[in-house]
């Protein structure tokens, strides 16, 4: 069994994957202990499965892992995860911008006992305002509500120890917030300042959508991190709400109704003794009608 795992998840990156490997081998031959590299084919429509396979063929440690399309970095992590064998798994990005010359620095920081070591790309070379003022605005927001004191959540750059990644759930965009996850269960996390190097070759997968999406994930997050042990309290809430708002509307249309009854039927009871009134006479005592005495005049002999 290796001790660490590479895994690098991959789009068409045709131009970058054979460059990508042999750096990844130079630096993990250096370093000493056994290790793997697992990388995965996140639906490339060009040559890039290709490639890896053939050079999976020369070399029984490289693991190649083909989606059937493009489902996303996190399932394409996800995908490389569950293929690791390695107890400590460094991820990091196919195209480059991600030196591997690095990786020693995460695994020293590693073997002394943390649980996450995560990339910081302390002096980011990107564009300012597509990608760094947003990217900060980001990041700053997760600190705050997910607790977790780190700089760079968005980079992939990250060492873990295999067991905390078993037990953290992975969907949507959330392999950014696997070290606020992982924090859940207490996990021990730090950082390293690494590289920040301009993309050489190929096409940049990414765009300022992607904001939008990591602002629902984070929201995902937040709701993971509180109620992740006691979902009832959230949803007994909001259902107790739910009924103290239905029961007073129901008693407000029953009263609703009671005093509209109530008011229909004293209107009804005046109109008909109004209505009475003027189609019959009044009567006598004995129930007869009055009738008008003959009017008498004074006859003088």
């Amino acid at each position: 069994m290796p001790k660490y795992s590479i895994v690098v998840p991959l789009h068409n990156e045709q131009e970058n994957v054979t460059d990508l490997y042999d750096r990844l081998k130079a630096v993990m031959e250096v370093n000493g202990g056994s290790f793997e590299i697992v990388l995965v084919d996140d639906g490339s429509t060009d040559r890039t499965f290709h490639l890896l396979r053939e050079i999976a063929a020369v070399d029984s440690r490289v693991t190649v892992v083909k989606l059937r399309r493009n489902f996303g970095q996190t399932s394409a992590l996800a995908a490389g995860f569950d293929h690791a064998r390695g107890d400590y798994i460094i991820a990091m990005d196919g195209d480059l911008q991600h030196d591997p010359a690095d990786i020693p620095l995460f695994l020293e920081k590693i073997s002394e006992g943390y649980d996450i070591v995560s990339g910081w790309r302390k002096r980011r070379i990107d564009n300012l305002w597509l990608r760094r003022i947003p990217s900060r605005c980001a990041n700053w927001l997760m600190a705050k509500l997910s607790g977790v004191d780190i700089h760079d959540f968005g980079t992939t750059f990250k060492a873990y120890r295999r067991d905390v990644l078993e037990q953290v759930p992975l969907y949507g965009e959330l392999h950014r917030f696997i070290p606020a996850l992982a924090s859940w269960h207490g996990a021990s996390i730090c950082e390293v300042p690494i590289r920040n190097t301009n993309r050489e070759r190929g096409n940049s997968h990414y765009g300022i959508s992607r904001t939008f999406r990591v602002f629902f994930d984070l929201i995902t997050i937040r709701f993971l991190l509180r109620y992740l042990s006691r979902p009832l309290h959230f949803f007994g809430t909001v259902g107790m709400l739910s009924i103290l708002a239905g029961s007073a509307v129901t008693m407000w249309l029953l009263l609703e109704k009671f005093l509209r009854h109530a008011a229909r039927r004293r209107s009804a009871g005046r109109d008909a003794s109004a209505s009475l009134s003027r189609t019959h006479p009044p009567r006598t005592l004995l129930g007869r009608p009055r009738t008008p005495r003959p009017e008498r005049r004074a006859h003088h002999l």
